[in-house]
């Protein structure tokens, strides 16, 4: 997702500037001007990397997205106003950035906008998807089963991650281990040997030699070393944050072994999920697939479900286009196909997010069950193998006196 400053012109006339989040500016441009809006210019806000961080600080997590629409469900099924809502739940939250952008959307709803519009002012606090939501579920006039369906969303989403998280958090902290311990035998340990060694006056065998020069090499140079990899990570993060290198990244990330089904499931999965929220919000099968592309979160993958929306507009079935366009496995196709021709679209895309994140769960494991030990091994033959090179003109030494 990227953000895009745009310039828009209201019904009353007047011209509005919003920072949205979008995948592509055509479908924001799009959904732009089926609110009503005259689209006057889609900007992407140039150098987002810098903005991150302050991003970050604006955004609301998940966590408080999921309490504050569990709060406003309940209030709302008691039959209280909109803005006896939003005054009840300003009670609780009385600090922070999510208090002040609260009491911004109370007084833009205070002035008659709709709560979707109020919403929608902040576009870098909730997202797209969200507002649309709303929005459905005002015209549809059934705002709490839309939200309800929020909910459920935002609580599978946030499960499926923290799965992950927690399948990736050992391995992480067996590499950073084995890291920081070679580290500290190559740059410390090993340059003790090599001065005891050095005093000595006798010929080392070619192992120890060569460990002691590689070390030597590396205290040399070390502070150049950071200093390239602290340059080739800035401009990484520039060219990642161009259209094209972020397409070449994630076109890649696809082709890994075993890690590219992860990341295809992973996408998939989400996708999935978000389209049966949007769809079960009564939002149109195109409108829907344009705003659920950017869960995706993957460029390569959006711009062949591009395609297939195109392929829809065309008159085509949505199981046909993306089997046209291969991101699905067969079997979540065959279900797709049967949700089509059953009329059960919304819960057989939740059954396929469903399979696909068991498949993905499974394959996680599979993947931490077998990186685990190939950590331990790999960092054995490392440090072993220096201990062994440091320990060889001992070896030597006891040799030569027997």
């Amino acid at each position: 997702m990227s953000l895009y400053t745009c310039k828009l012109g209201a019904s009353d006339g007047k011209i509005l500037y919003r920072e949205i989040e979008a995948a592509e500016p055509a479908v924001l441009q799009k959904s732009l001007e089926d609110q009503g809006f005259f689209v006057f210019e889609v900007k992407r806000k140039p150098f987002q990397f810098l903005f991150d961080k302050g991003m970050k600080r604006r955004s609301i997590d998940n966590r408080t997205l999921l309490t504050f629409n569990q709060e406003l469900l309940v209030l709302i099924k008691a039959g209280m106003p909109i803005m006896q809502v939003l005054d009840a739940i300003l009670e609780r939250h009385d600090s922070g950035n999510f208090s002040d952008i609260l009491r911004q959307v109370r007084e833009d709803v205070k002035g008659g906008a709709a709560l979707s519009s109020a919403l929608e002012k902040h576009g870098r606090s909730f997202p797209h998807l969200y507002v649309a939501s709303i929005r459905a579920g005002e015209r549809t006039g059934d705002l709490p089963r839309t939200i309800r369906r929020y909910i459920q969303y935002l609580k599978r989403v946030d499960g499926i991650r923290k799965k992950i998280v927690a399948a990736l958090f050992y391995p992480a902290i067996l590499l950073l281990f084995a890291f920081m311990a070679i580290t500290l035998l190559l740059l410390y340990v090993v340059p003790t040997f090599a001065g005891v060694y050095a005093g000595s006056g006798s010929q080392l065998p070619l192992l120890t030699r060569m460990l002691i020069e590689t070390t030597s090499i590396m205290r040399r140079f070390a502070p150049l070393a950071v200093l390239l990899a602290v340059g080739a990570a800035v401009a990484y993060r520039t060219w990642v944050g161009t259209e094209s290198g972020r397409y070449t990244v994630d076109r890649l990330k696809l082709t890994i072994p075993l890690g590219g089904d992860v990341f295809t499931k992973y996408s998939v999965a989400g996708f999935a999920r978000t389209l049966a929220t949007v769809l079960g919000s009564g939002i149109p099968i195109i409108e829907s697939l344009r705003m659920s592309i950017g869960t995706l979160n993957n460029k390569y993958m959006e711009k062949r479900l591009f395609e297939a929306v195109r392929f829809i507009e065309e008159g085509g079935r949505l199981s046909t286009a993306l089997e046209r366009i291969n991101i699905m496995p067969p079997l979540a196709l065959r279900m797709l196909g049967v949700g089509e021709t059953t009329g059960s679209l919304e819960d057989m895309l939740v059954d396929i997010s469903d399979y696909l994140e068991d498949e993905l769960e499974e394959r996680m494991r599979i993947l931490t069950t077998a990186i685990e030990p190939a950590i331990m091994v790999i960092m054995g033959v490392v440090i072993g193998t220096i201990i062994i090179a440091m320990y060889l003109p001992v070896f030597k030494l006891g040799s030569t006196i027997n």
